[in-house]
């Protein structure tokens, strides 16, 4: 009799497959109006995740669903203002916020299936980094 994986689907963003061995996808955690933007990206064999804003003006990195890379998929660009991050860590090498780095989110493989790590509470993180209406 073999062993079955229990896994909380409510945590689950994405197959691991769909990211392929560099590839990337956006989740939203949270609901209403103003979900937290994330995104999750494979870094060879790893995966990382990050939220969806800059580190130079909190604005999202992308302009296009899933579009996260430089033009070579070797590193994570913010459209906005060219900053460039590394994948595996989230630190930005060049633009106007060098030095600093793109907010982690905990996440682990489990049965082929990306998720949140179990110590993650969804909803501070949310509302860690609530964004307020637009005026």
């Amino acid at each position: 009799m073999s062993e079955t994986t229990q896994i909380d689907v409510e945590r689950v963003l994405c197959r691991r497959e769909d990211l392929g061995r560099d590839g990337c996808r956006e989740f939203r955690l949270g609901s209403g109006p103003w979900p937290l933007r994330c995104f999750v990206i494979a870094v060879g064999d790893q995966v990382r995740a990050y939220v969806n804003r800059c580190a130079h003006q909190a604005l999202p990195l992308n302009l296009l669903p899933d579009r996260f890379l430089t033009h070579d998929g070797s590193m994570i660009l913010c459209t906005a203002h060219g900053a460039i991050y590394e994948k595996a860590t989230g630190y930005c090498v060049a633009g106007p916020c060098a030095g600093r780095s793109l907010e982690s989110v905990p996440v682990q493989v489990v049965a082929g299936f990306v998720l949140l790590e179990d110590s993650v509470d969804a909803d501070s993180l949310c509302a860690r980094f609530a964004e307020p209406p637009a005026p």
